[in-house]
């Protein structure tokens, strides 16, 4: 039995999801790069940030959720990082069990660190680059994490 061809936008986003596979990997290594010398990685990086760009504490499946990852792959992440000192588990008032994970002073200051290493480097990868394709292509990204959370993508699977 043959599929259904591919429409001209769903052969557009195949692309878009093929160059965006790419991307990940190509800013994972980067990142790693760019962090070695703070004894961090991307993934570390990206759990010290969602920490701290979150309004307020929150439990690990929280943070992985926001984060597009599984809770157990953060959870060993934030065990490593919590044995090193770089963040704490707090009581949670609305759950006894899943506790809040926070940064300590030490975790404030690698993230901190970091960011001051990828201001620049970012600032310079932008350049040249038209800020209206950048906020489209934010807006579309972002259009599309909307629609996968949201099911979408299990309603088109039961159709084909």
């Amino acid at each position: 039995m043959r599929s259904k061809p591919h429409t001209p936008a769903g052969q557009a986003l195949t692309g878009l999801i093929l160059a965006i596979f790419r991307l990940n990997g190509r800013l994972l290594l980067a990142g790693d790069r760019l962090v070695a010398g703070l004894e961090l990685t991307s993934a570390r990086w990206q759990v010290l940030g969602a920490i701290a760009l979150a309004e307020r504490p929150q439990p690990v499946a929280w943070l992985a959720r926001n984060m597009g990852l599984n809770r157990q792959g953060v959870q060993r992440i934030i065990n490593e990082m919590r044995d090193e000192g770089l963040l704490e588990l707090q009581p949670n008032p609305h759950h006894r069990r899943a506790h809040l994970v926070v940064l300590t002073k030490r975790g404030k200051e690698a993230f901190e660190a970091a960011t001051k290493l990828q201001v620049p480097w970012v600032n310079a990868l932008a350049d040249g680059v038209r800020l209206k394709d950048l906020a489209t292509t934010q807006k579309v990204v972002a259009e599309l994490c909307e629609r996968l959370e949201s099911g979408l993508n299990d309603d088109a699977s039961e159709r084909g």
